[in-house]
């Protein structure tokens, strides 16, 4: 195992993170390729809107661990959260839940994230390519703990007007979904939030005062100041290799 920069605790910290959006196919060497052309933090990789390999997911996160970046990995689908520790036994470093409306959603996602006793997530043993540095059930379960990134991505209004709900002590960013939105939005003329910024604005407001942040997908490099300057944290955007 590659011994990685803490993500988590870059990202509570407030540290400026910035995700490069990355294909499952990505060999080591596109890896390298992609972290050399800016000052990336992590990759992300969706499998919500794309086709989806356990194995393909498997290499990537060991191609990735070689080359020294942890991998953000999107799930296919909200009701999915009760899978996310066996789809962590795969390597990823963190995993975003699409779609988060309920409370229920967000615990479900906290226990199966979490080793106790924190969560409940089911004792499998870490990643192949981690374990010759974790043998012990223990000290690895500690390790994750301290060490996962857990993200729920909202994408309604409703979502949005109750983001503090889902700022639970374990969720490490709320991230956003701009299209869904839209859609939520055009739905819903006379809502007080009327753009996407207002939106952004309330979530910022929400989160004061907890350890969750905001990750915004600005895809392009020349929009990063416009929403590191709202407050947002976290960004994830296409590299500069597409």
């Amino acid at each position: 195992m590659t011994i990685q920069t803490n993500l988590k605790h870059r990202i509570r910290s407030g540290e400026i993170t910035i995700g490069a959006i990355a294909p499952v196919t990505a060999t080591k060497n596109r890896i390298e390729d992609i972290m050399g052309s800016s000052n990336y933090s992590y990759l992300n990789v969706d499998s919500q809107h794309g086709p989806y390999d356990e194995r393909l997911l498997v290499e990537f996160c060991e191609a990735a661990d070689q080359v020294g970046v942890p991998v953000m990995f999107r799930i296919k689908h909200t009701r999915h959260s009760y899978l996310v520790g066996n789809i962590l036994d795969l390597g990823p470093a963190g995993v975003e839940i699409p779609q988060t409306e309920t409370e229920e959603t967000t615990q479900e996602a906290l226990d199966y994230f979490y080793y106790p006793q924190v969560g409940k997530r089911s004792w499998g043993g870490p990643p192949t390519s981690w374990r010759a540095d974790y043998t012990d059930r223990l000290e690895y379960a500690k390790f994750w703990n301290d060490y996962g990134v857990l993200s729920l991505q909202i994408e309604s209004l409703s979502a949005v007007t109750r983001a503090k709900t889902f700022a639970r002590p374990g969720v490490d960013m709320l991230s956003w979904g701009p299209a869904d939105l839209s859609f939520n939005r055009e739905a819903n003329p006379d809502h007080p939030l009327k753009t996407d910024d207002d939106c952004i604005k309330h979530t910022l407001m929400l989160l004061e005062g907890t350890e969750t942040k905001l990750s915004i997908r600005n895809y392009q490099y020349e929009l990063r100041n416009k929403y590191l300057d709202m407050g947002a944290t976290v960004l994830i955007e296409l590299p500069f290799t597409q």
